[in-house]
């Protein structure tokens, strides 16, 4: 077993071998290659064990016989503030959230809520995206105004380009932070940057910041934009959800944190008018206990991901025709794949027996995206596959 989870830490890498067998459990991420042989790596769905406190919670609630139409328990309000406190250094009060279904409904109402001027009818968003960004302007009737990010040695946000981007028509920037699918954890100088240009254009700041308990490099931290400013904060929607840290994803919850009252209210009447769901209480029951976690779980957890990130990024290095930036926070690593002259890459190494995120849903052709949050075994098998496939000649 040793050679299967090869790199980092043997003890960490063990715990959570043998992988777990998912198939036949309706997992969207595998059932989409059921009954071939390719191993998924594509969504942001980790082949790792919940939270075991997230599952306690849930069996609890279970333990009353009727899961009927939730509303926030006030203990859902108190362990998120409490949370964003203790980790993030950020106070906000419990009237500034709004519970949603998810951040992907949540950066649609808020797109709406920003566009709360005739003359506002441009969505400012950097590229590559997490492809729902990109859907947003046609979901709400805005126009996408695409401002590509800068690769040097990790992918930076270039702020000529955003200037001459940015205009009176720009109803809301649209931020990702960590940023998916480069693995970017912006610093506090580069999001104060932004938060100048946001001030000076009068415009709104929408931030999705679900990623945000996955930290990996030592020297990142996240830093939620709209704790720098106050004057900022007055103008963003911040989205968070504890889904992607404590690897619940099928279970919808997230929240917003939105400081002005005008525009919390204007982001309540849209979320009410048929655009959200309610949730489960299931999902009130997961997000309470993983927001009031005080352990060293999500540490540790970070420490493997971290092994792994490190441990896919050598061997890309090693691979002729494939580059990428080291991580430093999210499950995910942005591969560039232009050199190997690919009409089709996702389909290229799903016939290598690789099942990627295709980077043209994300507005960057010649990429894939590759989520490492699996067993070490697994991930070296998958290294196997992308190894091969990058030595196979295209298909013409």
């Amino acid at each position: 077993m040793a050679a299967n989870v090869q790199g980092g830490g043997l003890a960490l890498a063990m715990r959570y071998e043998p992988p777990i067998d998912r198939t036949g459990m309706d997992s969207s991420k595998w059932e989409k290659y059921a009954g071939r042989d390719i191993l998924p790596f594509w969504v942001a769905d980790m082949d790792l064990p919940t939270a075991p406190f997230v599952l306690d919670a849930i069996q609890e609630r279970l333990t009353h016989q009727i899961l009927g139409y939730a509303v926030p328990p006030d203990a859902a309000g108190g362990a998120f503030v409490d949370w964003l406190q203790r980790r993030y250094r950020w106070r906000v009060s419990e009237e500034w959230l709004v519970w949603l279904p998810g951040v992907v409904p949540g950066f649609n109402v808020a797109a709406q809520a920003a566009a709360g001027h005739p003359e506002r009818t441009e969505l400012l968003i950097p590229i590559p995206a997490y492809p729902p960004f990109l859907k947003v302007p046609e979901t709400v009737g805005l126009r996408g105004v695409l401002a590509p990010l800068v690769r040097g040695e990790r992918w930076e946000m270039d702020f000529d380009e955003l200037r001459s981007a940015v205009s009176r028509r720009t109803a809301a920037f649209m931020l990702c932070n960590p940023q998916n699918p480069t693995g970017r954890v912006y610093e506090a100088a580069e999001l104060a940057s932004l938060a100048e240009l946001i001030l000076a254009s009068d415009t709104v700041l929408v931030s999705d910041e679900i990623h945000c308990p996955i930290i990996l490099a030592p020297a990142s931290r996240h830093v939620p934009i709209a704790s720098l400013d106050e004057a900022l904060a007055q103008r963003s929607i911040s989205l968070f959800a504890s889904t992607k840290g404590y690897n619940y994803p099928g279970l919808g919850v997230a929240v917003a944190v939105i400081p002005n009252a005008a525009l919390r209210e204007r982001f309540e009447a849209f979320a009410k008018s048929g655009l959200v769901s309610g949730m489960s209480p299931l999902a009130y029951a997961a997000a309470t206990a993983a927001f009031a976690d005080t352990s060293d779980w999500l540490d540790e957890r970070n420490a493997f991901l971290a092994e792994n990130a490190a441990v896919l990024q050598r061997a890309v290095c090693g691979i002729d025709g494939i580059r990428t930036t080291a991580v430093e926070g999210t499950c995910l690593t942005w591969l560039d794949v232009s050199a190997l002259g690919l009409a089709d890459p996702a389909a290229h190494f799903e016939a290598a027996g690789l099942g990627l995120s295709d980077g043209a849903d994300f507005a960057a052709p010649g990429f894939l995206r590759f989520n490492f949050g699996c067993p070490r075994s697994l991930l070296v098998r998958g290294i196997e596959r992308l190894r091969q496939g990058a030595c196979e000649p295209p298909a013409h």
